[in-house]
C-alpha cells in the first residue's frame, strides 16, 4: 500500500513502474538495462528514487572488478495507491451518504482500499493472517424494476443478518465493516470489427 504522495508519484512514472514490475525477481541495473533498453546509469537513477521511497530494496552486493553491482528487488509483488494520498480531496463516504449515488459508492470503495491496505500492511508486519471475506459476481437484470426489487431484498437480507449476528455487548468482539455494492458492469470495447459484428 502506497500512502505517501511522493512515493505514489515515483511509482506512477512509466519507467519506474516498469522497473517495479521487472523487479518482482531480483535484478541489477545491468540486467534491467538489457531488459528495458535503457542505459545502466539511467536505470540506477530510477532505482535510487524507488529505493528512497521504500519501493525497492537491496538484496545483495556483488563485486565485479572495480564495480559493485547492487542486486535489487521490489518490496511487494504489487502495489495499490491509497486514496489518502489525495489528502483533503480524497473521496469521503461521510459526505452526502446516498445509497443510490455512484459518487458515494466510489467513496466507499476508496475507504475500502485505504482500510484494507492498512490492515494488510499491519498484518504483514505482525506476520499474521488477516480475516476477510469477499463476494464477486455478476447478475443480469431484465428491467430497472427488477434491479430495484433486488436491491430492496438484498438490503433486507443483509439487515436481517446484521441484526442476528451483531453483538454490541461482546467484550472480546471486534468490529467489522460490511460493504455491499451493485453497479453496472463496464462494457469493454471489442478489439476488432469482426468482434463487434459477433
Amino acid at each position: 500500500m502506497i500512502d505517501d504522495p511522493e512515493a505514489a508519484e515515483a511509482s506512477l512514472d512509466p519507467v519506474r513502474a516498469r522497473l517495479l514490475a521487472e523487479l518482482v525477481e531480483p535484478g541489477s541495473a545491468t540486467t534491467l538495462s538489457q531488459r528495458v533498453g535503457l542505459p545502466r546509469q539511467k536505470i540506477n537513477y530510477h532505482l535510487r528514487a524507488l529505493e528512497r521511497h521504500g519501493l525497492v530494496e537491496l538484496v545483495e552486493e556483488r563485486r565485479k572488478g572495480n564495480v559493485t553491482e547492487r542486486i535489487m528487488r521490489a518490496t511487494a509483488g504489487s502495489y495499490v495507491i491509497s486514496p489518502q494520498v489525495l489528502g483533503d480531496v480524497q473521496p469521503d463516504p461521510r459526505r452526502a451518504p446516498d445509497r443510490l449515488s455512484a459518487r458515494w459508492l466510489l467513496a466507499l470503495a476508496a475507504r475500502l482500499v485505504r482500510d484494507v491496505g492498512e490492515l494488510v500492511t499491519g498484518a504483514a508486519r505482525a506476520r499474521r493472517r488477516l480475516a476477510t471475506f469477499a463476494l464477486d459476481g455478476e447478475i443480469r437484470f431484465a428491467s430497472a424494476g427488477d434491479r430495484a426489487a433486488f436491491a430492496e431484498e438484498l438490503a433486507s437480507a443483509v439487515a436481517s443478518l446484521v441484526a442476528k449476528y451483531h453483538d454490541e455487548t461482546a467484550v472480546a468482539g471486534r468490529d467489522h465493516r460490511l460493504v455491499v455494492a451493485v453497479h453496472p458492469t463496464p462494457s469493454r470495447e471489442p478489439e476488432t470489427a469482426a468482434d463487434a459484428r459477433e
